[in-house]
Order: C-alpha cells, then structure tokens, then sequence
C-alpha cells in the first residue's frame, strides 16, 4: 500500500524526547484555588540519597532569574519565559543521569505541581538578594529558602554563593551570615553546596570573577573553613581559566565538589572537555549546570543532557 503524503497541518514531530506541553491556565488554577498543592506534593514526593549507586551527581540549575540573571549568550531575556524554562527542565529531568534540580522557591514550587520531581533532588537556592548588576550585588543577602524551610518541604540540599570582593565591605555581612547558615544547615542534618568566588569589579563598575588558580584555591580554602563544622559541606567550583590548573587548586580542601557549568559558550565541544578532565579529580563528584544544558547552541537540550551524563561515567 502506498503511503498517505503527509498532512501539512499536522503538528511538527516533537524534539527528541520531548513531554507534553505545560497548560499555563492549568497551573495558574492549581495556583489560585488550592495553593495548600504545593505543600501537598512536597509531602507525597518520593525521596533519595543524595549519591545514588554511582556516587556521582548531574544536577540541573535554575536559580538565576531569581537574582534577575535573565541572559543566555546574546539573549537577554532568554529565561524569562517560564513555561518555556519548565518546558526544558522537565525534559533535562526526565533524561536518565540526571539527578536532580537547583532552583529557587517559585521554580520548584512549579515542579512539584507538575510532578517533574518523582525520586529527583530537590535542591534550594537560599541567597538572592545580590540582584544582577545593582550596586548592592555583593550584600547578598538571604532572601530564598530558609534551612527550615528545605527541612519543612522534605528539600534535598541547599545552595549559597559566596562572592568575596576584598575592596567591597558587603562581602563580609555575606560571609558572616554564609557561616550561620552552614551552621544551620548541619544541624539540621542537609547537605549544602556553597559556591565561592574571589571576584572585584571592573572600570565600568561590572562585577567579574576571578577564575585564575590562585583566586580559586583562595575562595575553596575561604569556603571551607565556613561554619562550626564542614560536615555537611560540599563545595561547587568553577573550571579555571587554565583548565590545568583544577588538580592542584582542588588540593586545596578534602571536601566533595561539584563543577558548576557558567555562560554559554559557542564551542559546547570544548566546554565538556574542559569538565571530562576535571571530572577525573579524586574530589570531584559531579555537575552542576544550567544555561548551557538548557539553552544549548543548537537547541537540543536532551542531546546536551545526555552528553554531560556521559561524562559522569567516563573515568
């Protein structure tokens, strides 16, 4: 039998492994008539280690639009389309080696209405107060999740930044309260992935980090001395500027760390080599990345997914 020519109004296929679109009206009702279904879901949601058999961690990010960090590459307002964020983290979670999410509250609040969060982590982004480019960026005050609230929401972790600039006196109130919340956080038993910089501003008034070896030995050694205990501590480090500086910069603590991903770059081939080497480093554990997971140069967020959960397995 011949086959049917095909239909040109039928929908595009889907991207590779792609779910069902989110309805918006659906989850702004959940939202209006029952908010009590966020608590609910937290509630029913099933747990894990935070390691699972592998020992090692791929973890979506997502908190930057909380801190007004909207870019990606040239795009400046790239993750303000929130139905198109959910859309692509629920595809990055849904990929196998993928073991979880960061994200602010209102970003995780959405996902475990939308059931994306069956045995992944879940972890909170607890410091947001140092928005984007204002004046204030490096008196980053606390203004996410409380531990008490990740304990009372069965949450996984917690995650802090801790931006040091040594000409910037805001640096030192987010220091002194970083300390109070790793204290906390161990109390209670919650791992949190603190992730330093040493970082200063440029002429035009622009924060950068400082990913020279020296200054990232310099944040880790700062990083983990945090607290009455590093019990609970893990650390997420950025790729040096020299990739082959990380061996010895991550002699610097005997805490697990994880990378962390960055900016979108054009050349994805070259930023998985830069983590396939680092990822061979005794104290490294794992991933944690976001823009360049889900908002790759050519749009496949599962192939791109899939690749860094290669890397976790490659020794």
């Amino acid at each position: 039998m011949t086959p049917a020519p095909p239909d040109p109004a039928a929908p595009e296929a889907p991207e590779r492994g792609a779910l069902a679109p989110i309805d918006l009206g659906e989850l702004v009702q959940v939202r209006v008539r029952h908010p009590e279904a966020v608590a609910e879901a937290a509630a029913r949601r099933p747990r894990r280690p935070l390691l699972g058999e592998r020992g090692r961690l791929l973890i979506i990010a997502a908190d930057h639009p909380a801190r007004g960090a909207l870019a990606v590459g040239d795009r400046p307002l790239a993750m303000a389309n929130r139905i198109d964020l959910l859309e692509r983290l629920r595809l990055a979670l849904s990929r196998p080696g993928v073991d979880g999410v960061l994200a602010s509250a209102d970003i995780l609040d959405d996902l475990l209405l939308l059931g994306a969060l069956e045995g992944r982590l879940a972890v909170g982004s607890m410091n947001r107060g140092g928005l984007a480019g204002a004046a204030f960026e490096l008196d980053d005050r606390f203004t996410g999740h409380r531990p008490e609230d990740l304990a009372r929401l069965g949450f996984d972790a917690g995650k802090l930044l801790l931006r040091i600039d040594y000409d910037d006196p805001g640096s030192l109130d987010t220091l002194h309260t970083a300390a109070r919340t790793v204290d906390a956080m161990a109390a209670l038993r919650l791992p949190v992935f603190v992730e330093p910089f040493v970082c200063r501003r440029g002429p035009e008034g622009r924060l950068r980090n400082d990913l020279s070896a020296e200054a990232v030995t310099t944040s880790l050694a700062v990083a983990s001395g945090l607290a009455g205990t590093s019990a609970y501590t893990w650390l997420k480090v950025p790729v040096t500027e020299n990739p082959d500086d990380m061996a010895r910069v991550m002699e610097s603590s005997t805490l697990p760390a994880v990378l962390l991903g960055g900016d979108v770059g054009p050349d994805q081939d070259a930023t998985y080599e830069k983590w396939r080497g680092a990822l061979r480093l005794p104290t490294v554990r794992g991933l944690v990345v976001g823009r360049s997971l889900l908002y790759p140069p050519d749009g496949d967020v599962a192939a791109a997914v899939d690749t860094a959960a290669g890397l976790l397995d490659a020794r």
